[in-house]
């Protein structure tokens, strides 16, 4: 048989990704669903209830070996698809904000509407995984099955490093992780109210800080910033961009045929 790059053997060898896709799908008949992508990466919705499980898994399995979390991050799909940016200029189109018009969103791997109100499917955990082993990397994602006081389990008994990351989450998003050694803010103050990369969290804060000369320490009080109205770009109209301008002819001289480039000495 001739192995050469057009065969159709050479044509039906999968790649690295693909292997690996087809090693997942084989580890995990259920438990876990491929989210699809542009970029080229592999990312799988994980249900809640089996992330330890799933999670150990994927850094147990020979032919997975996943043995690094890189990293741990939440996400709020608040609004996500559902509402337009909230601005006092913008038009119902356009400007790339990510609204489905179309129809419904499918659903996730607990069947539930990822774009539908109080679907509790506000709140995700995304994990980031690294096979040192294999030079392979995977994405998992776990949405919380409660908006008020969204929570998952933790992995620090799996990875290690990833205390101080979901810590950070914790701070970040107000997401809660069952088993955690010592969930306590990490990038924020002691007294610091609410979570900052929550989608209802007001740009400018709910307070701040500064030292009072008078008092010898750090003071806070009402945030003085005034709110903005934030209004995407318009591209208006410029008539130096006018097709009918740029692409016309230049004007020949006398005794010249029309069109003739200028200063063309062999025109």
């Amino acid at each position: 048989m001739i192995d050469d790059a057009g065969s159709p053997a050479a044509a039906a060898t999968p790649t690295r990704l693909e292997a690996l896709g087809q090693a997942i799908a084989k580890a995990f008949p259920d438990g876990v669903k491929p989210i699809a992508g542009h970029t080229g990466e592999l990312t799988y919705e994980v249900a809640a209830d089996r992330l330890l499980e799933i999670a150990t898994a994927f850094r147990d399995r020979a032919d997975l070996k996943f043995e690094m979390c890189m990293d741990v991050c939440g996400v709020d799909y608040l609004e996500h698809g559902r509402a337009e940016w909230n601005t006092e200029d913008a038009t119902s189109s356009g400007f790339s904000r990510g609204v489905a018009r179309g129809p419904r969103q499918p659903t996730g791997i607990d069947g539930r509407a990822a774009a539908e109100p109080n679907a509790r499917r506000r709140f995700a955990v995304v994990y980031h995984l690294l096979s040192i082993a294999y030079n392979h990397r995977v994405r998992l994602k776990v949405f919380c099955a409660d908006d008020t006081q969204p929570m998952v389990d933790s992995v620090t008994g799996i990875w290690a490093a990833a205390d101080w990351f979901e810590r950070e989450t914790f701070d970040l998003f107000g997401i809660l992780f069952r088993g955690h050694p010592d969930l306590r803010r990490l990038l924020t103050d002691y007294g610091f109210i609410g979570h900052p990369f929550r989608k209802d969290f007001p740009l400018s804060g709910n307070v701040e800080v500064r030292y009072d000369p008078e008092k010898g320490r750090v003071v806070y009080q009402p945030v003085t910033i005034e709110p903005r109205i934030l209004v995407p770009k318009v591209i208006r109209h410029d008539n130096r961009y006018d097709p009918a301008l740029t692409n016309a002819p230049a004007a020949a001289p006398p005794g010249k045929p029309s069109g003739t480039p200028l200063g063309n000495p062999n025109g």
